[in-house]
C-alpha cells in the first residue's frame, strides 16, 4: 500500500486512538511527498488541524541552524575546530580558561560541557540573541572540560546562531529565511508575529494523566533561544521537504545548491557516542542524531511548550518522515506511525525501547545512585526507600508554570547503571531510561545522565 493511501486510512483513528490533541504527518518515499493531517490546531478555538497548519518543531531547529553553519564553512567564513571566541571575542562561561578551549565542533556536537539550559528572556527585539550571549553565558556553569562527554546542550545553539548573526551581519531568523525557507520554497513562522497570521497549532498539556488536554500557558519559548529551537514553525510537508535538501546532498529541487555535499555527509559523520540511555539514539554528528538499526537512520526530536516534533531520514533509501503533534500520548501515536512507514517505506524496524528483563535486577550499591544532581532546567533527587529508589524531579525557575508538575518516578534497574525513571500512576507511561555515569571520588556516580549530564551537587 503506498503511503498516501495507509494515512488516509489510517492517520486519523491513530490520532483519537492516541488521545492526541492534533497532528500533520509527511511522508517522503519515491520522490513524492504524501501528507494528512487530524485532530485539532486549537483545541479552545476549536480550529482543525490540517496540512497547511504549522506546528513548532522544536529542536529539529537544531538541522537548520547546523545547516547555516555549514554554509558558512563551505565559504571558508568558519573553521569547525576553531575556537568560539575566533568568532565571537565576547564568549565566555563561568570558567572563561576552559571555555576558551570550546570550538565549534563541541557545539554541534554537544560536547562543550558548559550548563545548557537557560530560557531567560532577553526580548523581541533583534539583539535577543548577542544579549543572550553577552548576558547569560558568562553565568553557565562549566561543569565539564570540553570534548569529554555527551550532554545536550541548546545554549550551544544559540551561540551557533549568533555565529551566524556576525558572520551574516543580519538577525538568525533573516538568514535562515533567505538561505533556507525561501530557497526551498517554505513557509515558516519565527515567532507569535508571524505564526498568527497562518493556520497555526498551539500547544496543550495535561495537570494529570487523566485530566484532559487544555491550552499551554504559552505559545513559544523566549526569542534568546530561537537558533535551538524556540519558536520556529512549519508545515510537516515543509520539514520533509527540508529533509529533502539533506538526502539530496544539499540540492535544492530546482538544482541550486544550498550546502556542498561534503557538508552534507559531514554531518551524518559520527562524532561522539552516547551514553546507552537506548537503542533508539547512539551517536552524534554535526546537529544530527545518529540511529544504527537495521540500516542507518539519522534524524532530531524537538520539543517547545506541548508540541512535541519527529524527523526521521534513511539516507539509503531516499525516505524521510515528519510528524508534527500538539499534546497527548505523541510517544504512541510515534510508534504506531512510525512503526508502519520505516518499515514498509524504507525497511527499518524500530528497535524496541529499554525495558526491564522480566523482574527487575536487584540494587547492589544504592548508596552510589542517591542524592542530588542539578542542571540548569531540573534538580532531581534519588532517595532510597525500603531498598526502592525514588526520583523527584522539580523544575528550575525557568520552566515555571509552563506545564505540569513532573511526577514521582521509581528507578527500576535494567542492567550495570541503567534504569527506567516509571510514573507507577500514569498507565500510558512506558518509562524514561536514565543512566548514571563517572564517579565522585566517592564511590557515587558524578552525573545522573538523561540526554544530559546533570551533575551531582551533594
Amino acid at each position: 500500500m503506498g503511503a498516501q493511501a495507509w494515512l488516509d486510512g489510517n492517520f486519523a483513528r491513530l490520532v483519537a486512538e492516541s488521545r492526541v490533541a492534533g497532528a500533520a504527518v509527511a511522508v517522503l518515499a519515491d520522490g513524492e511527498i504524501a501528507t494528512a493531517a487530524a485532530g485539532s490546531a486549537n483545541l479552545r478555538a476549536g480550529i482543525e488541524a490540517t496540512t497547511d497548519t504549522l506546528f513548532q518543531i522544536g529542536s529539529v531547529t537544531k538541522i537548520w541552524t547546523t545547516t547555516l553553519v555549514m554554509r558558512l564553512v563551505d565559504e571558508g567564513l568558519v573553521d569547525l575546530d576553531a575556537p568560539v571566541t575566533d568568532y565571537l571575542p565576547e564568549f565566555r562561561t563561568s570558567d572563561p580558561e576552559v571555555s576558551a578551549a570550546v570550538t565549534v565542533r563541541h557545539l554541534l556536537n554537544h560536547t562543550a560541557g558548559f550548563e545548557g539550559d537557560s530560557f531567560k528572556d532577553t526580548g523581541r527585539n533583534p539583539d535577543a540573541i548577542e544579549r543572550f550571549v553577552a548576558e547569560i553565558m558568562p553565568k553557565s556553569r562549566q561543569t565539564l572540560p570540553p570534548g569529554v562527554l555527551f550532554s545536550y546542550n541548546n545554549a550551544g545553539f544559540v551561540l551557533l546562531g549568533r555565529i551566524v548573526e556576525v558572520l551574516r551581519g543580519t538577525t538568525w531568523a533573516r538568514a535562515l529565511r533567505t538561505e533556507i525557507a525561501e530557497p526551498l520554497g517554505l513557509t515558516v513562522a519565527t515567532d507569535a508575529g508571524e505564526a498568527i497570521l497562518h493556520r497555526a497549532a498551539v500547544g496543550h498539556i495535561r495537570q494529570t494523566p487523566d485530566a484532559e488536554l487544555e491550552v499551554a500557558a504559552a505559545w513559544a519559548l523566549h526569542a534568546s533561544n530561537d537558533p535551538a529551537g524556540a519558536s520556529l514553525a512549519t508545515t510537516a510537508a515543509g520539514l520533509a521537504a527540508f529533509a529533502r535538501l539533506h538526502l539530496d546532498e544539499g540540492l535544492a529541487p530546482d538544482g541550486t545548491r544550498i550546502l556542498s555535499a561534503e557538508s552534507a555527509r559531514l554531518m551524518r559523520v559520527a562524532t561522539v557516542d552516547i551514553p546507552r540511555r537506548s537503542a533508539r539514539q547512539v551517536r552524534i554528528g554535526l546537529g544530527w542524531h545518529l540511529f544504527d538499526w537495521n540500516e542507518p537512520v539519522i534524524g532530531h526530536d524537538g520539543n517547545t511548550i506541548g508540541q512535541a516534533a519527529f524527523l526521521r531520514l534513511i539516507p539509503a533509501e531516499g525516505v524521510a518522515v515528519a510528524m508534527l503533534t500538539n499534546g497527548g500520548n505523541v510517544a504512541g501515536l510515534f510508534a504506531e506511525v512510525y512503526g508502519h512507514l520505516m518499515r514498509e517505506h524504507g525497511g527499518v524496524e524500530i528497535p524496541p525501547a529499554v525495558d526491564l528483563p522480566g523482574e527487575p535486577a536487584p540494587i547492589e550499591r544504592p548508596e552510589r545512585y542517591t542524592g542530588s544532581y542539578e542542571s540548569g532546567l531540573f534538580r532531581f533527587d534519588v532517595s532510597d526507600v525500603d531498598g526502592r529508589l525514588w526520583l523527584e524531579t522539580t523544575p528550575g525557575p525557568d520552566l515555571a508554570g509552563l506545564g505540569p508538575k513532573p511526577p514521582r518516578r521509581e528507578l527500576l534497574l535494567v542492567e550495570g547503571d541503567l534504569f527506567k525513571a516509571l510514573d507507577h500512576d500514569d498507565p500510558e507511561d512506558t518509562g524514561l531510561p536514565l543512566v548514571f555515569v563517572g564517579d565522585d571520588g566517592r564511590g557515587r556516580a558524578a552525573y545522573l545522565h538523561n540526554h544530559r549530564a546533570n551533575p551531582r551537587i551533594d
